[in-house]
């Protein structure tokens, strides 16, 4: 799975997301309509980041234009943007001093704005969501092996937290990923009823209930649902309504289909699929899962071998089936993300500092690059919120 740059077009541009908003980028108001901004975390520790990058995104034609630095902020590794699309939340990955920061957005030039900032309540924070009322920011700190929960308030800052738990269960075999619990992934079912978290030290998807109302969590019964030994579960996927749940898994390079009852909060797995080509024998590590807004096609990033996996879902039986896969373009896919049409994926490769355009076929689930390759530095995670 070799990707040749012949025929593809690159477009450079660097030297503009390293620049601050100027009084020009000030007065631009595009067409709110399929215009999107996008916001890319990254790791300004030993790289030249300043932050979070703003960029622009037409749903018509695909095209990604820099903007500038929205807010400067270190290793901001995870950005969420709320879905009332006001306010933005970033974790800063700084160890024992991590931090969640709150920031409001101003949608018409892409500028962050900070509000507040919260510790983390553990180490290493690598994951953030929402809760279904929009009341509630859930946070994964992978290190420590802890959840939290945050209240968000009127304005946008973040209180005192409702919840903190660590992560509790038997180590999985590696002895140097799974030494300790590592909480990687954290969210609500789509009833608000529960908060799976996918622990890669543990091999288990963790299952709490989640009180809407006070934003605590209780471990439910049974509290979690095992993995194959080593598998190291990092990120997952609710499908079908909330029916399926996909967890990809970074140690092993699987992706497994378990069947969610609503009712109860459990997980049933139904099977397991790999997310490399046939004959690849070299290091990989599993990282993002997305899901077609059609349900028809999931896709997982692969570290290593650099790639986009490609699974046709069968509704009926909840089975994934590989349907193929393409090289990112780069080193590293840490993550990716489909635009909201449905119709471009946008692949971050950390260690080539680039972001990929693919248009996507939504009969066939395949990607085809659009010749855009915009660059930025380490680039770890990409959200997307309405232009004005």
């Amino acid at each position: 799975m070799k990707i040749t740059r012949r025929g593809i077009a690159f477009l450079i541009v660097l030297a503009a997301p390293l620049l601050l908003f100027s009084s020009a980028q000030t007065s631009e108001k595009p067409s709110a309509k399929g215009q999107y901004l996008a916001y890319v975390g990254t790791y300004t520790t030993k790289t030249n980041s300043k932050g979070i990058y703003a960029f622009r995104f037409d749903t018509a034609t695909g095209q990604l234009t820099a903007v500038g630095v929205a807010a400067e902020t270190p290793d901001p590794s995870w950005v969420a943007v709320h879905p009332n699309g006001k306010y933005a939340y970033a974790a800063n990955e700084a160890g024992k001093a991590s931090t969640v920061s709150a920031f409001a957005v101003d949608a018409s030039i892409g500028k962050l704005t900070f509000l507040n900032q919260m510790p983390a309540l553990g180490e290493d924070p690598c994951y953030l969501s929402f809760d279904k009322t929009g009341k509630f920011l859930l946070v994964a700190n992978y290190t420590s092996g802890t959840v939290a929960v945050f209240p968000i308030q009127a304005d946008g800052k973040l209180g005192e937290q409702t919840a903190v738990m660590k992560d509790q269960g038997t180590l999985g075999p590696n002895k140097e990923r799974q030494e300790a619990p590592h909480a990687h992934w954290i969210q609500t079912s789509p009833d608000n009823r529960f908060a799976l978290v996918a622990d890669l030290g543990l091999d288990e998807v963790l299952i709490y209930k989640f009180d809407a109302t006070s934003g605590t969590l209780t471990p439910n019964e049974p509290a979690f649902a095992r993995l194959k030994a080593g598998s190291g579960p990092r990120h997952a996927a609710f499908l079908q309504k909330g029916k399926l749940v996909v967890t990809v898994s970074e140690l092993a390079s699987t992706a497994t289909s378990f069947a969610y009852d609503m009712k109860k909060g459990t997980l049933k797995e139904i099977g397991t699929a790999s997310t490399l080509p046939p004959g690849f024998t070299g290091r990989n590590d599993v990282a993002e899962v997305a899901v077609l807004p059609n349900g028809k096609f999931l896709y997982v990033s692969n570290r290593g071998n650099d790639s986009i996996a490609i699974f046709s879902i069968d509704s009926a039986k909840g089975t994934l089936s590989p349907a193929g896969g393409i090289p990112t373009g780069g080193k590293e896919p840490r993550h990716f993300a489909i635009d909201p049409s449905g119709k471009y994926l946008l692949a971050e490769n950390q260690h080539s500092n680039n972001i990929v355009v693919f248009k996507i076929d939504a009969a066939t689930g395949g990607l085809t690059p659009t010749g855009q390759v915009v660059e930025v530095p380490s680039p770890v995670d990409l959200t997307f919120v309405t232009a004005e």
